[in-house]
């Protein structure tokens, strides 16, 4: 497990720093350099964010494709192959030519690339999360799949702990060139990520259930049709959950800027924030080992609830002390609760012939609507009423949908999941025969 843990949690880093990336440089510097628009700065940072929400778009299809291949061949060869796509994409974005120099084609190539990141990145998260919890002891399974999410945390304070580095060139560096190394870096990132995957192993579990007939029905098909409310299930309890985290702190940097705070000053709490958060997640997960996992996320939609309105009117204080007060709150503690206790809640959705689909696809399409859609609508909100409020309303509403989910899922602690137990039989009995 230990090897698993380091070979999760670095390898989901190195990913999430990728993809994180591109949110942090669409708030800073996308705009201007590849959706130059006259007049109000926010219509640019509204189409540089447009191609935030491509990448979310494009999850799913990533989901799908990988997912499929984690289930039918094997999870290991999958993740390898979504950390290569994803580096190397997010390297060429950092060689990319501005507006200024090839016009239209600079955001073209810009959107194109973030469609692959997208795709790399939904076939990701299901991966990672199996590595562990398929792996794990039935008595600890929160504990030690709460670390795949830390690896996403940490894929976030790489990324912005970069940009807040290259920020302190001057600015016409920074915009230049400056924001550029942080993409580049990924190359270095990339060699790493593949050595570590591609020395794990595959879950005795996968290789029990794994599919010997060619002609088995496609995992999409089983899905949608045998498990269609475990899909929506998980997608709702993915709203909040990622809808509050891109709010919390890609939306936040635009709105601090808009009323005036310091760049420097929200990139600077954001971070130290996730930090906290790094540790809060396997706190979470730890407690839903004891208490359960509904329990735990019921703590986290609750709490966001509770802070959708709070959490503005501390931001707009300008003063550090009450920012910070507000980022602990959102992220360590709301968002913590939720992400520690979500890879084991959603995996004891599906059965395990077909449970990389099933994470994948719950996950991502409800990015869509949530990471992908969320800033993009925030800014548009920002833009039309000037004010938080509408924000705080959205926030509200994936919330409600998670607690409808909730209400609707069995009581259950993190112990081993009862689809498990037929794959797990079907495969004894299986292997009795052979």
């Amino acid at each position: 497990m230990r090897k698993l843990v380091i070979a999760s949690v670095l390898g989901n880093a190195l990913e999430w720093y990728d993809f994180f990336l591109y949110g942090t440089a669409a708030a800073l510097v996308f705009g201007p350099l590849f959706f130059p628009v006259g007049g109000d700065p926010l219509q640019g940072t509204l189409l540089a964010f447009s191609g935030f929400a491509v990448g979310f778009l494009a999850r799913p299809l990533g989901g799908i494709v990988f997912g499929h291949l984690g289930d039918r061949y094997s999870r290991k060869m999958t993740l390898v192959m979504t950390l290569s796509l994803m580096g190397a994409t997010t390297f060429v974005i950092g060689l990319l030519p501005v507006y200024a120099q090839i016009g239209i084609w600079a955001p073209i190539s810009l959107i194109t690339l973030r469609f692959l990141q997208g795709v790399a990145s939904g076939g990701e998260w299901g991966g990672g999360v199996l590595m562990l919890s398929e792996n794990a002891p039935a008595s600890r399974r929160g504990f030690y799949t709460a670390w795949s999410q830390m690896g996403v945390s940490g894929g976030f304070v790489l990324s912005a702990f970069a940009f807040y580095l290259v920020q302190k060139l001057p600015e016409s560096s920074f915009m230049s060139w400056g924001w550029r190394v942080p993409f580049l870096l990924s190359l270095l990132i990339f060699l790493v990520g593949v050595y570590i995957r591609k020395n794990i192993r595959e879950s005795q579990v996968f290789q029990q259930a794994k599919p010997q007939d060619k002609h088995e029905k496609l995992p999409l098909l089983v899905i949608i049709k045998e498990h269609p409310k475990a899909l929506l299930q998980a997608i709702a309890l993915r709203l909040p959950e990622n809808g509050a985290s891109y709010i919390f702190f890609t939306f936040s940097v635009v709105y601090a800027k808009h009323i005036g705070i310091s760049t420097g000053v929200i990139i600077s709490a954001v971070t130290l924030a996730m930090v906290v958060e790094l540790f809060s997640i396997l706190f979470w997960g730890a407690l839903s080992d004891r208490i359960g996992l509904k329990p735990v996320y019921y703590i986290g939609v609750i709490g966001l609830l509770v802070m959708a309105f709070p959490f503005f009117w501390l931001l707009s204080t300008g003063d550090y002390g009450w920012i910070m007060v507000a980022m602990i709150l959102g992220l360590p503690v709301c968002h913590g609760a939720m992400i520690g206790t979500q890879p084991c809640i959603m995996s004891d959705l599906f059965p395990v012939r077909v449970r990389y689909s099933g994470l994948a696809l719950g996950h991502e399409v409800g990015s869509i609507f949530s990471g992908g859609l969320g800033p993009m609508l925030a800014v548009a909100l920002l833009i039309e009423f000037d004010a938080y409020w509408p924000v705080s309303l959205l926030l509200m509403s994936y919330a409600l949908l998670a607690l409808i989910a909730l209400w609707s899922l069995p009581s259950q602690k993190s112990s081993l999941s009862p689809a498990v137990m037929p794959d797990l039989a079907n495969g004894a009995v299986n292997e009795s025969r052979n």
